[in-house]
């Protein structure tokens, strides 16, 4: 039961899709791809317009812990709308992907998706990872395992004990949980340039786990607060988030990234 509970907070996968990649009435490919360990992956890529400023940059988006790769198209538009291609993908068990989520198989699942932008003609330093919420622990663990060009970290919380301890205050869960996602730990690994954003009216994450996110990360770094609640930031306050994003690539292009996360 305590397993069961503990799946069921940090995991909501939803397999029903609310919207299609063409409704952003721009191309894009509905694509399927394999993991290390044999599942099949579906993912959406968008790519930049031809003549764009930032078309050999690619935002690789890790999302949040609930619903799939369809409740993200506000946080698409407002990417691509920067110049760059994105990439959005579904762990597994979510969306049209096979399995079952776990702690290490939405790592190689990230893998998964970068090795598909390399085989597709993106440079992995160009590749910047970008994670919502759950999927900054993702994105964190991704800057370790593989190279990219820099770090977003979107409402991400330090780890998932710290968070769960907050929510659920009378259940031992440092003691008893078993899925970590702990991206505080991560961060000091990491040696490409990172943005992290938050919003002070997040009810689910609070907003100093970002604090001490941004205090763990090494620079080049930079923090911008956002509005809204968990989740809804980029509804709520499109342009502030679209600016933050704008300022931290230029950071990225201003910086010669080599390949500097160290291994764990």
């Amino acid at each position: 039961m305590i397993r069961k509970f503990e799946y069921g907070q940090v995991y909501r996968p939803d397999s029903e899709f609310i919207a299609d990649g063409t409704e952003l009435g721009r191309p894009f490919q509905d694509i399927y791809f394999a993991t290390e360990d044999g599942l099949l992956l579906n993912g959406w890529f968008f790519p930049a317009d031809p003549n764009a400023k930032r078309s050999d940059m690619v935002m690789l988006v890790c999302h949040g812990n609930g619903g799939n790769l369809s409740h993200r198209l506000d946080l698409c538009r407002t990417l691509l709308q920067l110049g760059v291609s994105v990439m959005l993908f579904d762990y597994r068990g979510y969306g049209r992907s096979q399995g079952v989520p776990t702690e290490e198989g939405t790592y190689l699942d990230a893998q998964a998706a970068h090795q598909w932008l390399q085989k597709n003609g993106f440079a992995a330093g160009h590749i910047l990872s970008y994670g919502e919420s759950l999927g900054g622990g993702i994105a964190s663990e991704l800057a370790i395992r593989e190279q990219v060009g820099g770090l977003i970290l979107q409402s991400t919380f330090t780890s998932i004990p710290d968070v769960g301890a907050e929510l659920f205050p009378w259940i031992p869960v440092r003691w008893l949980g078993t899925i970590k996602y702990n991206t505080l730990s991560k961060l000091p690994l990491i040696h490409v340039p990172v943005l992290v954003m938050h919003s002070r009216d997040d009810g689910l994450v609070r907003f100093r786990h970002s604090e001490k996110n941004f205090e763990a990360a090494n620079e080049p770094k930079m923090f911008w607060e956002i509005n809204g609640d968990h989740g809804y930031s980029l509804k709520s306050d499109h342009d502030r988030c679209a600016e933050g994003i704008k300022r931290f690539l230029l950071m990225v292009e201003a910086v010669q990234v080599q390949p500097f996360a160290t291994a764990k």
